[in-house]
C-alpha cells in the first residue's frame, strides 16, 4: 500500500502562535503559488506573503506568511484557499453559462 503524503506541512521555524510560518504544499506549482499569494495579500491582516518553488524537480511550493497583531497565519491560509476555491467555482459557472447560452466569440479560420 502506498504511503499517503500530507498535502500541507508546517516547516520548522514557525512561531509558536503561527503568526509567522512557512507552509510546504505538495503537488502544486507556480500556478497555485502565485494565485494563493495574490489571495493572501488581499487580506489586510497579512503583513507579508511570498512563495517559492524550491527546485524544478520537486513538485512542491513553499508559502511564507507573516501576520500583523500575532494573528494565525494558518487561519489566513485556510481563508485564502477557501476564497480561491470560491473564485474558481465562480469562473467555472460563468464559463459554463457562456457555453450554454452560446454567448462566446468564435474563431473563424478564414479570417
Amino acid at each position: 500500500m502506498a504511503e499517503l503524503i500530507k498535502k500541507i506541512t508546517i516547516m520548522k521555524g514557525a512561531e509558536p502562535d503561527l503568526s509567522a510560518a512557512t507552509y510546504q504544499i505538495y503537488d502544486e506549482s507556480h500556478t497555485m503559488g502565485n494565485a494563493l499569494r495574490w489571495m493572501l495579500m488581499k487580506n489586510p491582516k497579512v503583513e507579508f506573503c511570498g512563495y517559492s518553488a524550491p527546485h524544478p524537480s520537486e513538485n512542491v511550493i513553499q508559502v511564507r506568511i507573516q501576520m500583523y497583531d500575532n494573528l494565525s497565519s494558518l487561519t489566513a491560509l485556510i481563508d485564502a484557499l477557501s476564497a480561491l476555491d470560491d473564485l474558481c467555482e465562480s469562473v467555472e459557472e460563468a464559463y459554463k453559462t457562456s457555453l450554454t447560452s452560446d454567448a462566446y466569440e468564435r474563431w473563424d479560420e478564414k479570417s
